[in-house]
């Protein structure tokens, strides 16, 4: 396994889920926790928490992700918030190496979703698919079964619903999961409005371990084109991605690629980040996470697609 795929464990949940029995503490970038799992930390997590009858939500963090973090002051608090959050890009390993500190690697839902099957089918773990256009975790639920036969898939259900947290259609969804009773909930809703869904319901859920998923229905199930496996190796996936999707992701990547890396470079330096609240009353943040006053900034959301 490449280290397209892993990175090392919690910090802060025994030593038990670490190798040579040492516990490796979260670090943080521009305010933000980041475990550095290993695949195989990653997935002892997981079977910990679900085998010690735990609840948690793994989050993931890429350069787009802790852009919204910067931007968006309830989206740093889920990040923040959540058990376990793990590096899904090497602009965040870069950002770790430019701080002084180190990911070992980072963990993709295209790629890691069939692994992830493969971990759960062998452990006896089921999984539950919410999120894409109707159809699609289906299809991509087959694509994963055909993979692993033993493999339980407790239940799908699409996007395309209404996510307001006191909607009766909100809430049946709920219940389905619920009566599922998945050891994995998997929510593609695309970030960050998965995000925001986890924050809002988490309590509700019956389920140990939930997992924002972006588009990885989409990629497991063929919908969307993936950059070839050398772009991805080489740090390049991004730019694939550009080029398949460009008028969607042209912004993301050409302005929020640039803005992310002036945000780390500014933080090594003066030893201060920068949060840039939507609210209109941001905050210069030391690494301590003390707080005084800045200016605003924004950011924009896909509803219900999957895409992240």
């Amino acid at each position: 396994m490449n280290s397209e795929h892993g990175a090392e464990g919690p910090g802060s949940q025994g030593a038990s889920l670490f190798p040579a029995g040492r516990p490796v503490p979260a670090i943080r970038i521009l305010g933000v926790r980041v475990h550095p799992f290993t695949l195989d930390g990653l997935h002892r997590c997981i079977a910990h928490i679900i085998r010690s009858r735990q609840k948690a939500v793994i989050a993931n963090v890429n350069v787009h992700a802790l852009n919204l973090a910067s931007s968006q002051p309830w989206f740093r608090d889920f990040l923040n918030g959540s058990e376990y959050v793990f590096c899904d890009g090497h602009g965040v390993m870069l950002a770790a190496r430019l701080l002084g500190k180190r990911l070992p690697a980072k963990i993709t839902y295209a790629y890691w979703l069939p692994v992830l099957a493969s971990f759960c089918a062998r452990n006896g773990f089921s999984l539950f698919l919410l999120g894409g256009k109707p159809g699609v975790a289906e299809q991509a639920a087959t694509v994963l079964r055909a993979r692993d036969p033993n493999l339980t898939v407790a239940g799908t259900h699409h996007g395309y619903f209404q996510k307001r947290h006191a909607s009766a259609e909100n809430q049946r969804v709920i219940e389905a999961v619920n009566r599922a009773c998945p050891d994995v909930l998997l929510v593609g809703l695309g970030m960050p409005l998965q995000e925001k869904w986890l924050a809002e319901n988490r309590s509700d859920l019956d389920v140990r371990v939930a997992l924002p998923a972006g588009a990885a229905f989409d990629w497991v199930a063929g919908i969307h084109r993936r950059p070839p496996p050398w772009m991805t190796e080489h740090g390049l996936e991004w730019f694939g991605r550009l080029l398949i999707e460009p008028r969607r992701l042209w912004k993301r990547y050409l302005l929020g690629n640039p803005l992310f890396f002036l945000r780390v470079l500014r933080h090594r330096i003066t030893g201060r980040f920068r949060t840039d609240e939507t609210t209109g009353a941001g905050a210069a943040t030391d690494a301590t996470g003390t707080s005084t006053p800045n200016r605003s900034g924004g950011s924009r959301t896909e509803a219900g697609t999957g895409r992240g």
